[in-house]
């Protein structure tokens, strides 16, 4: 090879190099950029999107929308009439404050209800499953629009609804393709992947983007400071605990038991409330599909079951009358069977997947008077129930 060649080659791959990391520089300059009229938040827990404050805009990264190895998405969000800046040709623009938003799932509802934002909202993919019940009462005013989801979006509703910004989830195996109607458009699309973090405090983090979006920084750093105290001072107060007691999670279905993985927000729950989960050194996120026969041998002698069922109106006796071998397990026997299924209106919808992942020091608080009722005495289960006989 000459060295011509050569040179040619190594200056191709500096140019590469350059292009393809120009946004990444410019995202490591941004903390240094003091002059920015914007009250900042920091991102400490959570792992799949980033906020940078500049001078007049903010620019978000959300980090593996899809939950696999896709391009880390780029959001400008900027005051009205704010001149887009040079440099970040596939960043989706976003006008801030948000004043209308089409929200996908009842976790977008907790997010809005927990910055007293739910007047924003003014669609949602479905109108049956929302707890909030100052959504309800606006749903039923006729404030907000079902605009369908997924594959059933209903782009023309939305389009001719015009919103500040559709917020859906990242699914896994999705694509922005999905939304090339929308975007061209001029309606700018927003994954929110909160299901890819790890941490209950990870997941609620993801307020401090919203809190972006609506330029409620300084109210989401009071609270959500708080909230991570209280976390981090109930976890401290169940790590102190002489016993951990053992847990079993979930419920078999046709296909597998679906147990929580060592490294998902759930095993973390557990190992925070000084419980003693099986597969709790497990590498995996997300869940772990076993066969009956390979959570059997545990589930005989759990000390507790949690998470048992799916309907509201379940009870130890139903549980026994899905399977038969249910009646074996010690936590059936001994009557500690509990659901996260305490707030469930007559629509069917779960406040602890609403207002539950902004709150896990009371998710938490719930698991500890479960496993040590001695630590937090005076504590009533908010999201969690004993199943009755």
């Amino acid at each position: 090879m000459s060295k011509i060649l050569q040179l040619l080659i190594l200056l191709a791959l500096v140019i590469h190099g350059c292009t393809s990391s120009g946004d990444k520089r410019r995202e490591q300059q941004a903390p240094s950029d003091s002059i920015t009229p914007f009250v900042k938040t920091e991102i400490h827990h959570a792992r799949g999107f980033k906020i940078y404050y500049f001078k007049d805009f903010k620019l978000v990264s959300i980090i593996n929308p899809f939950g696999g190895q896709s391009d880390t998405l780029q959001y400008i969000l900027q005051k009205k009439n704010a001149a887009m800046p040079a440099g970040y040709p596939r960043a989706q623009r976003i006008e801030i404050p948000v004043k209308s938003l089409a929200g996908m799932s009842s976790m977008h509802v907790g997010l809005l209800g927990f910055l007293d934002a739910e007047n924003v909202l003014t669609a949602l993919g479905s109108l049956q499953y929302v707890y909030s019940p100052k959504v309800i009462g606006m749903i039923k005013a006729g404030k907000i629009a079902e605009v369908g989801r997924d594959q059933g979006l209903n782009d023309e509703k939305i389009i001719e609804m015009q919103p500040g910004l559709v917020m859906t989830i990242g699914n896994p195996g999705g694509k922005m393709d999905h939304y090339r109607t929308l975007k061209e458009a001029g309606i700018p699309v927003l994954i929110n992947s909160e299901w890819v973090e790890q941490t209950p405090l990870a997941r609620a983090e993801w307020v401090k983007l919203m809190a972006a979006l609506l330029d409620k920084e300084e109210l989401v750093n009071k609270k959500f400071a708080q909230i991570e105290t209280e976390y981090q001072r109930l976890s401290a107060l169940a790590q102190k605990a002489t016993k951990k007691p053992t847990v079993l999670s979930g419920l078999n279905t046709k296909d597998a038991w679906f147990l929580p993985s060592g490294n998902s927000y759930m095993a973390r729950f557990f190992k925070d409330a000084g419980a003693d989960y099986h597969w709790g050194a497990s590498p995996a996120t997300g869940s772990l599909p076993l066969s009956f026969e390979a959570v059997y041998p545990f589930a005989l002698v759990a000390d507790y079951w949690l998470n048992v069922g799916f309907d509201s109106r379940d009870t130890r006796k139903s549980i026994i009358a899905q399977d038969a071998r249910y009646a074996d397990f010690k936590a059936v026997r001994t009557g500690r069977l509990y659901s996260y299924n305490r707030l469930v209106n007559a629509r069917g919808s779960n406040d602890f997947f609403e207002s539950g992942s902004l709150n896990p020091h009371t998710v938490l608080a719930d698991m500890i008077r479960i496993f040590h009722p001695e630590l937090l005495p005076d504590h009533q289960l908010v999201y969690y129930k004993q199943l009755p006989e």
